[in-house]
């Protein structure tokens, strides 16, 4: 069993991508829209409440646990696989590494606060980051809350706030699970920048790992759960 868990609706654009690639493997995913936003949350808040997800999905007898939100990746993976050492745990980071490895000049990064002000996301642009190309960290604060509650006219209002500022940008790395299904309303603002976000990275990385660890079921029917 797979387990796959985020803050509400977000992690669901990564759950389509897994079940592109894998076909049989039975898939648990845990949608916490009661604690949505995971980014206002203090970091012995976020620890609980991951933690406590974690006993769930291993007591559905889950094996390895797709983090589907950046936000819980930055700040909980390290102490989540510490806590649960036989626990295979995926992360989910924000796709600069494509962006750089193609070459875009400006590159602009949408996140929660927490991520884009995390240190693995610095050591990510650090690793990746040409001399000559420039990346721009975006806090969009309140974004994924509204996403999840449906509240259009808020969507509207915040990407106006946030994405104005910025020209020039041939690159878009969404670093939210939530903001792909706003992807195209995002694109209206840079008609001609390519969009990036990690589903597909996630699914092929989580594909990999589930093979070198001989737990890729190869044949049956699938069956996906999911708990709200």
């Amino acid at each position: 069993m797979i387990g796959i868990f985020d803050s509400g609706i977000g992690g669901l654009t990564i759950l389509e991508e897994i079940k592109k690639i894998i076909v049989h493997n039975n898939i648990i995913y845990y949608a916490d829209s009661k604690n949505n936003p995971y980014g206002t949350k203090t970091d012995d808040e976020l620890k609980k409440i991951t933690s406590d997800i974690v006993d769930y999905l291993i007591n559905q007898n889950c094996k390895i646990i797709v983090i589907a939100c950046n936000t819980a990746t930055t700040r909980c993976i390290s102490y989540l696989r510490s806590k649960y050492p036989n626990i295979i745990f995926i992360g989910t980071e924000p796709a600069i590494k494509i962006a750089c490895d193609n070459n875009y000049l400006n590159t602009l990064v949408l996140g929660t606060t927490a991520t884009v002000n995390s240190k693995s996301v610095q050591k990510l642009i650090e690793k990746n980051k040409k001399p000559h190309q420039k990346i721009y960290l975006k806090a969009c604060e309140g974004l994924a809350n509204a996403i999840e509650t449906n509240n259009n006219i808020k969507i509207d209002e915040l990407l106006k706030e946030y994405l104005s500022p910025y020209h020039d940008i041939d690159s878009i790395i969404l670093g939210c699970t939530h903001y792909p299904y706003v992807k195209d309303k995002i694109q209206k603002y840079f008609p001609k920048a390519a969009i990036y976000d990690s589903s597909e990275g996630v699914a092929k990385h989580l594909k990999k790992v589930l093979i070198s660890n001989n737990l890729l079921t190869r044949k049956g029917k699938q069956t996906i759960k999911i708990i709200k």
